[in-house]
């Protein structure tokens, strides 16, 4: 991806004329597609005068055993007039591009191309009015015509790679359904739309801006947004995104974001910044691009003077060596090797709720050697749950012990009580409910008095339980509470913040990648060792106030460790911004965490898995591209030069731009087949 921003675009492209320099996503992708299209033009136009040029080449008119059958007078100059067209028309862009590197002092790609064409036209054109040698013209629109058609799938490759930005923008609708201040509805265009206003959403329409829904139930699809292909059920009270689809049911909803603000604006601004953003593999590919420049002007020269003054061969067997080395050893391939892997994970990422905000960071993110959790909203879900239902007689069975808690406490407004009923999803009818302060509550059900009550209750009232397994509940810091029906207890239920199900895959997944997994939280010890054991994690920190989480971070780095902060991106900002990759987890709507480097959508740990995974596979698709394009000029150079000449083997300055397109072409598509790790 040819970036123009100062300090990030690539040495191969560099001088790139602008048109082809610009950044394929956001407010350029039109531009970039006009450029594709003027070289499919230039392309197309310049093979087409390829061919008379080719009959009309003595060469080629011998080697066909033509003789004089197609010669007549002034043929040599319709050949020149020809070629002459060709290599200003179909050369244009790249010795425009050798104009830029040398203005800017950075000679690349572009000014090897152009010494190529502009040696063999001048010296061709030289034979023609009269200087003794041989004419390179076939060579030089052929030449043209396959670096032409090389930009031209590095160009639609590069686009490819970008398109995620342009789908990102279709998604959203043209107008919205806004309610007046007199009841009415009206379609107004987004851009009229502003907080606070309210519009309706119907079933199977695109959701225009971010919002609260104030009415209706319905399930929408933020696939394009999350990479949660499973639709989200809504309700009143929920959030919706714009840009992601509703489905059966009609919504109405109080707009919170627009424009810059919404979350879609966000991701899209992130995608461009990270694409845009330096990547420390591309000053690596910078560096060999313009050192793989002066080797093949030098190895031109070179071969140049070697055949003419040691093998003693005509100039015009020498120049084509020289100019086949020089086309041969274009840093095309090693200037597309680093961005367009840049531009492919960076959608990739985005396209499942992975929004990369540090390129840098992210490429570090390969070699981290610890990872740590917060606790509370990261490795659980940040809500009392009910975890363990003990049965202390025979009356009842574990579903009807929570049936009867949770129908005296959906009369409740305590948090554990909040647990008990979303634990149990239906309950009987209550008559008589009261609550028993600080102890817990009571009422009728089903005819029976029934209590749910706190082990202060149960000393009060000098009911002993002995019990072990209401021990160890205790024991990991779990809260207790006991249900007594008509004066006799008969059962317990333990709640805790409860464990996120991805929770112990991911860390399983960590471990088997050789990362160490550690986690900090504010709980007890007993609460922290439980979840620790649960999930199976190395370490863990407990009683961590929000101001020392960072020290803590601190402390795992002097040990020499590389590490990944993971937290909500809340209070977790000073550990996020003290670690080496700060990981926001569960942002939601809330894309713009100032101090995170990478920012995961859902609230899901796997997903921290499959960041890490894609900075890898990213990082070892650069590392084959930067093999491939610089590697393959070892084999090449010295065969162009002529290394094989007394073997008959010969390359002609056509027949090295197939292989340097080869190259490129090897490079874009290995790029493209970078994929998210699969989280088995």
């Amino acid at each position: 991806m040819e970036h123009m921003k100062e300090g990030t675009h690539h040495e191969g492209h560099r001088h790139m004329p602008a048109e082809h320099g610009e950044h394929a996503g956001g407010g350029h992708a039109s531009h970039h597609a006009h450029m594709v299209a003027d070289f499919k033009k230039r392309f197309w136009i310049s093979l087409l005068l390829t061919l008379p040029i080719i009959t009309l080449s003595p060469m080629i008119q011998k080697f066909l055993g033509l003789g004089e059958a197609i010669k007549f007078r002034g043929d040599l100059y319709l050949l020149f007039f020809l070629s002459t067209v060709v290599f200003f028309y179909g050369g244009y862009p790249f010795l425009k591009g050798f104009f830029e590197e040398i203005k800017n002092k950075l000679p690349g790609m572009m000014t090897l191309i152009a010494v190529a064409i502009t040696t063999a036209y001048l010296y061709s054109s030289a034979v023609v009015f009269g200087l003794s040698g041989k004419m390179f013209f076939w060579e030089l629109v052929t030449l043209v015509d396959i670096m032409l058609l090389g930009h031209w799938i590095e160009m639609k490759s590069v686009m490819g790679a970008s398109r995620a930005l342009e789908e990102l923008v279709k998604l959203m609708p043209q107008d919205a359904h806004k309610i007046m201040p007199d009841g009415s509805v009206k379609d107004v265009p987004l851009s009229e739309l502003e907080v606070d206003d309210k519009i309706i959403i119907k079933p199977g329409e695109k959701i225009p801006a971010d919002g609260d829904i104030i009415e209706g139930t319905s399930s929408v699809n933020e696939a394009m947004l999350t990479g949660e292909s499973k639709p989200v059920s809504k309700k009143e009270g929920g959030k919706v995104i714009g840009g992601s689809i509703n489905g059966e049911g009609s919504l109405t909803v109080v707009i919170k974001k627009t424009g810059k603000d919404s979350f879609l604006s966000q991701i899209i601004n992130l995608v461009r910044e990270a694409q845009q953003s330096k990547s420390k593999t591309q000053d690596l590919a910078n560096r060999t691009a313009l050192w793989l420049t002066i080797i093949a002007l030098s190895c031109g020269a070179l071969t140049l003077f070697i055949w003419l003054f040691l093998m003693n061969k005509d100039f015009a067997f020498a120049l084509e060596r020289a100019v086949t080395v020089m086309v041969i050893t274009c840093p095309h391939a090693l200037g597309l090797a680093v961005p367009l892997v840049v531009a492919v994970s960076t959608a990739l990422a985005a396209g499942n709720g992975l929004l990369i905000r540090n390129r840098a960071a992210f490429e570090r993110a390969r070699n981290i050697d610890a990872i740590i959790f917060d606790k509370t909203g990261t490795l659980t879900e940040g809500k009392f749950g009910v975890t363990d239902k003990i049965i202390l007689t025979n009356d009842l069975n574990e579903e009807e012990l929570l049936k009867y808690a949770a129908s005296v406490e959906a009369h409740s407004e305590h948090p554990i009580a909040a647990g008990i009923v979303s634990a149990s999803g239906e309950t009987f009818p209550v008559e008589g409910f009261s609550a028993i302060t600080g102890k817990g509550a009571e009422g009728v059900v089903n005819g029976k008095n029934v209590k749910v009550v706190s082990p202060g209750y149960l000393r009060e009232k000098n009911i002993s339980v002995d019990n072990e397994k209401i021990k160890q509940l205790f024991s990991q810091g779990k809260t207790v509470v006991f249900v007594i029906i008509n004066d006799q207890l008969q059962g317990a239920i333990a709640l805790a913040d409860i464990i996120r199900p991805e929770s112990k895959k991911a860390i399983e997944m960590f471990r088997g990648m050789g990362i160490k997994c550690m986690m900090l939280t504010g709980d007890n010890k007993q609460v922290a060792q439980w979840v620790s054991e649960e999930i199976g994690l190395d370490e863990y920190f407990a009683e961590v106030l929000p101001h020392e989480k960072s020290s803590k971070v601190r402390e795992i780095q002097e040990r020499g460790l590389i590490v990944a902060m993971t937290g909500d991106g809340v209070n977790d900002a000073p550990a996020l911004a003290q670690a080496d990759v700060g990981i926001a987890i569960g942002a939601g709507t809330d894309v713009a965490v100032e101090t995170a480097d990478i920012i995961l959508v859902k609230s899901n740990p796997l997903d921290a898995v499959a960041i890490i995974g894609l900075a890898r596979a990213t990082y070892r698709k650069m590392i084959q591209n930067l093999v491939w394009a610089t590697g393959y000029n070892a084999v090449a150079i010295p065969l162009a030069a002529g290394a094989l000449y007394k073997f008959g083997i010969l390359l002609s300055p056509a027949v090295g731009a197939v292989f340097m397109s080869l190259s490129t072409v090897i490079v874009a598509v290995n790029a493209r087949f970078l994929r998210l790790p699969k989280q088995e």
